[in-house]
């Protein structure tokens, strides 16, 4: 895995050197915990620079996994691209 990207309230953040289930499985801990846990992610472009997102209820945040040039994505979809917009 090349890095993992983050949304998180809308803006872009990712991970690198971490496996996806454990990302996941820890988003999962700060999520249903009743105390504010934290997560190390990476922001900005180029050099990144560190920064910590509060993992409670009710935050908007997706998971999006970058493989390497070297891997295949997990899934690939079957069904059919939508029609040209007009």
């Amino acid at each position: 895995m090349k890095r993992i990207n983050l949304f998180y309230g809308g803006q872009p953040y990712s991970v690198g050197n971490r496996d996806l289930d454990e990302l996941l499985a820890e988003i999962a801990a700060g999520l249903g915990s009743d105390e504010t846990r934290w997560l190390s992610v990476n922001v900005g472009e180029g050099r990144p620079r560190q920064a910590l997102l509060a993992l409670t209820r009710g935050i908007d945040i997706a998971v999006i996994p970058v493989p390497a040039l070297d891997e295949e994505p997990d899934e690939v979809s079957n069904e059919s691209p939508p029609p040209p917009a007009r």
